[in-house]
């Protein structure tokens, strides 16, 4: 019998316990070929939420911290701006104007403030805010404010010939820009929200331009449906944290064969943040509330997690 490949602890930031007996016995289960689970690699998917489930989303999600930098830019050039919302709110640091927003109002704006550039530009903006940028509350650069744990069990179930997606209502631009370099994520292995784009050429040489128009807002049940159209198999294991991923780990979950579906909750206030119900852009109440009825695992950050960050790089 092949048995499916575990390091003496591939998982060392996950503190040992019921939750990481469980990954560790479902990848067994469905990599060792002769289990009755067993699963071919092709069909070995795996999905990913961003905000929140892979990196710090408080106070604000890293995109709206990116956005406050452009409207500031922006505002520079168009001193009109400063009193209008949601340009106003940014600027001032408002983060309960922010908040008021909701989900789909907060990220439409995102989505739409660097129309005119071209999607490699806009790549390349993103990667140069990210590796000159601290986040504000942590003082951490931003590719430290990755959770050190996923980022172990992203690379055990590579390792176990897992294929990793991001499905995230973020901007899919903005997180394909960096998710290769902080998750090991390839790009087309990035679904998200995204903005309409126009092809152009010009003196020979063609690029993708965005456009101020949102094409598609992928949250709760639209993760499903781009699941559907982008990855075409239904995933062995998904793993998200507010109820927005609900029905992506509900899909997840009912499928035929053994399956994992995981919410991670934010209940560490010393090292991270403590919220759920209360948080008004992804407040977590229903996976609270129904996780035992529809057999998610609920991932204490406190108690599950040995360690929330990597180690600072030199």
């Amino acid at each position: 019998m092949a048995a499916v490949f575990i390091e003496d602890d591939p998982l060392p930031s996950w503190r040992d316990g019921r939750v990481k007996s469980v990954i560790l016995d479902f990848v067994a289960a469905v990599c060792t070929r002769g289990s009755p689970e067993f699963r071919m690699p092709g069909e070995r998917i795996a999905v990913f939420d961003n905000d929140g489930t892979l990196w710090c989303e408080q106070p604000i999600p890293v995109q709206a911290y990116f956005a406050r930098d452009q409207v500031a830019a922006i505002a520079a050039s168009a001193p009109s701006l400063k009193d209008r919302q949601p340009f106003k709110a940014f600027l001032d640091q408002d983060v309960e104007t922010i908040h008021d927003l909701g989900r789909r109002g907060l990220f439409e704006f995102l989505l739409s403030i660097n129309a005119g550039l071209t999607v490699d530009a806009y790549a390349r903006r993103v990667r140069a805010w990210l590796s000159s940028t601290k986040h504000p509350a942590l003082d951490r650069p931003y590719p430290e404010i990755v959770y050190q744990p996923q980022l172990e069990l992203m690379r055990f179930l590579r390792t176990n010939a897992f294929k990793t997606f991001v499905v995230s209502a973020g901007g899919m631009y903005f997180i394909r820009a960096f998710a290769e370099l902080l998750y090991g994520v390839p790009p087309e292995q990035v679904i998200g929200s995204t903005v309409r784009t126009r092809f152009e050429t010009h003196d020979g040489h063609s690029e993708l331009v965005k456009l101020a128009e949102v094409e598609a807002f992928n949250d709760r049940h639209m993760k499903v449906r781009s699941i559907g159209l982008h990855i075409g198999r239904r995933p062995l294991l998904a793993f998200g944290n507010s109820d927005s991923d609900m029905a992506m780990l509900h899909y997840t979950r009912t499928g035929k064969g053994r399956r994992l579906a995981m919410l991670l909750h934010h209940d560490d206030a010393k090292r991270e943040h403590a919220y759920d119900r209360e948080f008004r852009i992804s407040p977590l109440i229903e996976g609270l509330n129904r996780r035992e009825e529809l057999h998610f695992e609920l991932v204490s950050m406190e108690r599950d997690w040995h360690t929330i960050y990597p180690a600072p790089r030199d």
